[in-house]
């Protein structure tokens, strides 16, 4: 029987106890009523698994044992970023879940010229956590002990101008000349640019050029944001990474 996989957001050492985090405290005790003696597997993000065990559960508390130190699951030898503009509610909740059990390595969201959705500081820091909690459940599902990085959401014309480029670079566009499942080859690191629901601008477009990122399609119909990215992503991990 699979065991229950739980992150906890501190470092674990083995022999030692912990306290898991609220929402991982309340799912294990209110949703899956487990008691003292439970086993789990733990991870705090550093790529190892630990054996774990429920100690007590206290209320909303639930202490647990830190047992022996396991590898975790291997990462994709193909490093994705994916920069993806920010789409509505839970859209882009479930881009990130994908996305993250797909293997990819950082996400960067961005808002484009089109984007539905606006952000002040305070929203986008309240989204970025709340991001970090979707990727951080999407790992405890797929088996992944390493968790994406998840950054702060940009304006794409900002990320464009002053974002270091990190290997090939490739935007999707319906009228892109080369189809992403015919490159030959690419880099062990790869940065993937998705528009948002209206699309990316002309303008948008030619400063994605500009920066670097080569336009490719995925096919002969417009994909909706929140798919258009996981196909993507689906296809560089079999050409390249770790679903082949």
């Amino acid at each position: 029987m699979r065991l229950n996989r739980v992150y906890v957001d501190q470092p674990l050492v083995s022999g030692a106890e912990a306290l898991l985090p609220d929402a991982a405290a309340y799912h294990v005790a209110r949703v899956l009523r487990l008691r003292a003696g439970a086993p789990l597997v733990l991870f705090d993000g550093s790529g190892s698994d630990f054996r774990g065990a429920i100690v007590g559960v206290e209320g909303d508390r639930v202490r647990v044992s830190v047992g022996e130190r396991a590898a975790g699951l291997r990462e994709s030898p193909l490093a994705i970023t994916l920069v993806q503009a920010v789409s509505r509610g839970e859209r882009m909740d479930w881009t990130l879940q994908k996305a993250t059990e797909l293997g990819v390595k950082r996400i960067q969201p961005v808002l484009s010229a089109r984007s539905v959705v606006r952000l002040d500081d305070q929203q986008a820091a309240k989204k970025l956590r709340h991001w970090q909690a979707i990727v951080a459940g999407a790992c405890e599902q797929c088996g992944r002990s390493v968790l994406p990085e998840v950054r702060a959401p940009l304006d794409l014309a900002r990320y464009l101008a002053e974002a270091p480029r990190e290997g090939q670079r490739l935007v999707l566009s319906p009228a892109g000349p080369a189809s992403l499942a015919g490159l030959a080859s690419t880099a062990a690191r790869v940065e993937l640019l998705i528009g948002p629901e209206g699309g990316l601008d002309d303008l948008e477009l030619d400063s994605a050029a500009r920066a670097g990122f080569a336009p490719v399609r995925l096919g002969p119909r417009v994909l909706r944001t929140e798919t258009a990215g996981i196909v993507a992503l689906t296809v560089l991990q079999a050409l390249w990474g770790d679903l082949q």
